[in-house]
Order: C-alpha cells, then structure tokens, then sequence
C-alpha cells in the first residue's frame, strides 16, 4: 500500500467517526421510534455504517502494519 500523508490519514479518520456517528444516530432514532417497520429500516441501516465501520478500520489495520 502507498503510505499515506497525515492529511490522508486525518481525513479517513473523520469518515470512520463520521460513519460512528451515524450509525449511533440511526440507533437512537430507532430506538425512540413507535413504528415498527420504520424501527427495523433504521436498525438495519445503523448495522450497514456500523459494518463499513468494521470493514474500514480491518482494511487499514491490515494495509498500514
């Protein structure tokens, strides 16, 4: 793998927390929310970012060693 400069760095950084972020977001919204079908929609998009959260952090873990 290329290195990457900081910049490079600081900024997958910001879209790791960014995807956290979200994911948490769509979690809560899901657990305040009454309608079941539109529980589960945001349940499963929150369980997406949080899954690109995985794949990224293995992807650099494994490529910047």
């Amino acid at each position: 793998m290329t290195d990457l400069t900081m910049r490079e760095l600081a900024f997958i950084e910001d879209e790791i927390r960014a995807e956290e972020i979200t994911a948490k977001t769509m979690n809560w919204c899901a657990a305040q929310c009454k309608d079941a079908e539109l529980r589960r929609i945001l349940e499963e998009m929150a369980e997406t970012h949080q899954l690109k959260v995985a794949d990224l952090s293995r992807y650099l873990n494994h490529n910047l060693k």
